[in-house]
């Protein structure tokens, strides 16, 4: 119905390297969506889902996810910037979760993308 039903940030400086919103979005789903609303749904990220959070969003049946920024632009930024590279290898959701559908990147974010994640990662 183009309502936004919850929104959060990313909380990993908080020292838990889990509490990513993508994460937090589909607990929350559970617990507050019929299984049909959570199929209906669309999720905006401004980044594309790690593993473990496209994981969790096919797990609880949440629907499209609409993102900014991909992984593999991520990884690109982070080697050119020389910043650590994160434990985990970035794989597209559609690799991880082949049954939720997917729009992005979104070509004309690119560079406000880039400014934004330099802000977090940049060295």
């Amino acid at each position: 119905n183009g309502s936004v039903r919850f929104q959060d940030h990313n909380r990993v400086k908080d020292g838990d390297a889990t509490r990513h919103p993508e994460f937090a979005i589909a607990r929350w789903a559970v617990d507050h969506l019929t299984p049909g609303d959570r199929a209906r749904a669309t999720v905006y990220t401004s980044g594309e889902h790690c593993p473990m959070c496209a994981a969790a969003h096919a797990w609880v049946g949440l629907g499209r996810v609409v993102y900014a920024a991909s992984s593999a632009q991520l990884t690109q930024w982070l080697v050119e910037w020389h910043a650590p590279l994160p434990p985990v290898a970035g794989l597209p959701i559609a690799t991880v979760a082949p049954g939720v559908p997917v729009d992005g990147p979104a070509p004309e974010l690119t560079e406000e993308m880039k400014t934004l994640y330099a802000k977090a990662f940049r060295t």
